[in-house]
Parts: structure tokens; sequence; C-alpha cells
């Protein structure tokens, strides 16, 4: 089952045990997959739904932090633990770690930071959706500072 009617199908569910957080937060995602086909007159596959739901989720968490509002931020937790359900489990630092020696040493690039940039775009390219950017971004720096 693909991810739109697995959320489908979640929606439906929610509203028959009427548990409105969940309801309102899958039509949420719902909805942002919907603008998002018709801005850009395309069907989404799973792989392009799962950035949709990020950008959701770090709606909800980045803006309470920055803010220091920890009384919203508790307040989205349910909705937070609600999106976290639909994204693919994310790689640890160090599976990144490895991934990022063995895209290094395949790619033939220096260890220094003048291979910063074509470094993080192979392994970007290689870890999306698998990887958080800051994190790949925070390991890269490292190996190529070599910590």
């Amino acid at each position: 089952m693909g991810l739109k009617e697995q959320l489908l199908t979640d929606y439906k569910e929610a509203m028959k045990a009427h548990d409105s957080t969940r309801k309102e937060t899958v039509n949420l995602i719902r909805a942002a997959i919907k603008q998002h086909e018709i801005d850009q007159q395309v069907t989404l596959e799973d792989a392009d739904i799962v950035p949709i739901i990020k950008k959701q989720l770090k709606m909800r968490t980045d803006d309470f932090e920055k803010a220091g509002r920890q009384d919203l931020l508790d307040s989205y937790r349910t909705e937070i633990d609600i999106l976290k359900q639909y994204l693919p489990e994310e790689m640890s630092e160090e599976a990144v770690r490895a991934a990022v020696e063995r895209i290094c040493e395949e790619s033939g690039l220096d260890r220094s930071m003048k291979s910063m940039g074509p470094m993080m775009k192979a392994a970007m390219a290689e870890l999306k959706g698998q990887a958080d950017g800051a994190v790949v971004s925070k390991v890269v720096k490292e190996y190529l500072s070599g910590k």
C-alpha cells in the first residue's frame, strides 16, 4: 500500500474512532500533498511525499523551539508523533559516517575542506530521504577536517 493510500485509510479510521487530533493531522498532510500536486501538476510517488511530511514536522518543531515556547511544543507533541509514523527511519550517525567514508573513497576526492561542496552533493544524492541533511553536513565536515 502506498503512502497516499495509507494516509487515506488512517484518515477514515480516525474519523470512525472520533480521534480528532489524528484526523486533523492526517488531513493536513493530505492537503499539503494535494496542494503540491496541483501546483506542480504532477502525481507524487512515496519518495516525493516524504519531504512534504518532513516539512510539516519541521514546521511544528523549529518555530516553537527557536521561540522558546515549550508550552506550544508540548501541545504539538501528539501531532509530531503522528507525523513521524509516516516517515522512514533515518540512518544513525554511525551509518552516515560509514557511507560518507565510502562515498569519499569511491569518488577520489581530496580529504580537505575544499572538497566540501562536491562531497555534500555526492552524499546527499545517495542518502536523500535516508538521513537528515544537518547530520550529513556535520559528518562530512568532521570527516574532511580529519576529526
